[in-house]
């Protein structure tokens, strides 16, 4: 499906077959597409790079249609990449995770550092982090599919 680039968001670089491929959701999501390109809530003189993923409801593109800017999705990459790590050896825990020690890890960005933590907050936590760890480990085979292509083509840029 053709994304549009008559919207604020401006595509440049597209994705539009993503409904193919959209993980247990390939071949019946709403997701169509996804796109880099010039973000919505540009201000004359700023230009920022967002990414966007484009869901449509078989009549109209979606107001649910989300757009990040760059870092937040690397960010939420890392967050991904540090929480897997964590699950694999989470076992070794009575509730897949120190009570005590809830922060996961604390990793250095821009000066200061972004916190990985159990939600101790969540007052379900034992019972959800069990219903996490259950649906990470049944999505184990897309999820490192994804991650060994991301490794490969970082790896690829020199990094």
């Amino acid at each position: 499906m053709k994304i549009p680039t008559s919207l604020k968001h401006k595509p440049v670089v597209v994705s539009e077959n993503y409904e193919q491929v959209d993980g247990r959701l390939a071949g019946s999501t709403d997701a169509k597409g996804l796109s880099l390109g010039l973000a919505q809530w540009n201000d004359r003189g700023k230009v920022d790079i967002s990414a966007k993923v484009w869901r449509y409801t078989g009549e109209k593109w979606s107001r649910q249609s989300e757009e990040l800017p760059l870092h937040r999705v690397l960010d939420l990459s890392i967050l991904i990449c540090r929480t897997v790590s964590h699950f694999r050896e989470a076992y070794r825990y009575e509730h897949l995770y120190d009570p005590q020690q809830p922060v996961i890890d604390r990793i250095g960005l821009q000066g200061d550092a972004m916190t990985v933590a159990v939600c101790t907050d969540n007052d379900k936590i034992n019972e959800d982090i069990k219903l996490f760890n259950q649906a990470l480990s049944d999505d184990d085979e897309m999820i490192g599919e994804r991650l060994r292509t991301l490794s490969r083509i970082l790896k690829d840029m020199g990094y």
